[in-house]
């Protein structure tokens, strides 16, 4: 991981919660090796802690507590509208971990879960026979971390690992492992694959600088999808969520101007772009917290329960960015 390793998780997880019944799971005994000094504490059931009442989301941020559980069902979700789907017929996404390390001004995570504490479901086997039984039906293509950053996670769980290779094994899986993160170094041992995509989030410096606290910088993240496609990786960036920022041309321009003084754009397999969306209950949430943040309580408009920017400032975000990304990549490899 780099070198904010440590920092990450310095305050975090001095008290570690274990469901009963996965005591011995071989995941359990993994992650509290990793953490010797924590406080352990038993309970019946993940949601005693995750989803108890009158928790503060924003002041548990401060000390995340780690809960380690076992998911019973439903380890498979149909993918959502409000994500892309790069052209795959079967979309699905799954989430072994909840909620992020990372505190992103606008992630959804904020106004979807009660608690801010981070959820690791160690049953990562039924994960795993779930999704054999949808192969079994046709092809899939599987987002691993939506509700979490997983790459950024690896040092703590090694599910990004697991899932690469399991996906090794089975040709008709395609897996998306989308992060922030610069931990590369934690997967690099594994050879890459044709089924699986390695996405990398970029934002302009200026945006990471105030709203995605504790990320990696901008170039940061850049070196890191350079080693990872000089080792044969198929990369793909997200320009997403675009923010209507002051300055966004400028800061926009030089961003992807960056990306492509870096990377070689030929070796890059897709780019998708997208502005800030969030569901309507989950943007009320947070703004009962965050009352002081322009970002979030700017006049969105609201279309099918989705808050977004207005139709006029969603096209000037998208139109910039798309004809800044075009010169240096064709059409076919754009996803909006």
């Amino acid at each position: 991981m780099n070198k904010s390793k440590d920092n990450l998780f310095m305050n975090s997880f001095s008290h570690i919660y274990i469901e009963k019944s996965i005591a011995t799971h071989p995941i359990t005994k993994k992650v509290l090796h990793r953490f010797p000094h924590a406080t352990r504490i038993e309970v019946n059931h993940y949601k005693d802690v995750f989803c108890r009442t009158r928790q503060n989301f924003f002041l548990q941020k401060n000390s995340r507590k780690l809960i380690l559980a076992v998911k019973k069902d439903r380890f498979i979700y149909p993918g959502t509208k409000v994500c892309q789907n790069f052209g795959n017929e079967h979309f699905y996404y799954t989430s072994s971990v909840l909620n992020c390390i990372y505190e992103c001004d606008y992630c959804y995570l904020q106004g979807m879960y009660p608690s801010a504490n981070i959820v690791v479901f160690v049953n990562i086997e039924d994960f795993f026979s779930e999704l054999e039984s949808l192969l079994q039906k046709h092809p899939v293509y599987l987002s691993i971390s939506y509700d979490t950053d997983l790459l950024a996670f690896e040092n703590v769980v090694p599910f990004a690992s697991m899932w690469i290779q399991y996906a090794r094994r089975h040709p008709d899986l395609q897996i998306e492992l989308r992060t922030k993160s610069v931990n590369y170094s934690a997967i690099r041992h594994l050879p890459p694959s044709e089924n699986i995509v390695l996405a990398w989030t970029l934002s302009p410096q200026e945006a990471i600088n105030e709203f995605e606290q504790k990320t990696p910088s901008l170039n940061a993240r850049l070196k890191c999808i350079k080693q990872s496609i000089n080792d044969g990786w198929k990369v793909r960036l997200c320009f997403d969520p675009i923010l209507y920022i002051e300055k966004w041309q400028e800061h926009y321009k030089q961003c992807i101007q960056e990306t492509f003084s870096i990377l070689p754009a030929e070796k890059i397999k897709d780019i998708s772009i997208g502005v800030f969306r969030m569901p309507r209950d989950y943007l009320k949430n947070i703004r009962k917290n965050k009352i002081d943040s322009p970002l979030l309580h700017y006049p969105f408009e609201c279309k099918n329960g989705i808050y977004s920017y207005p139709e006029q400032i969603t096209r000037q975000l998208i139109d910039f960015v798309y004809q800044m990304i075009h010169s240096y990549v064709p059409s076919e490899k754009i996803y909006l």
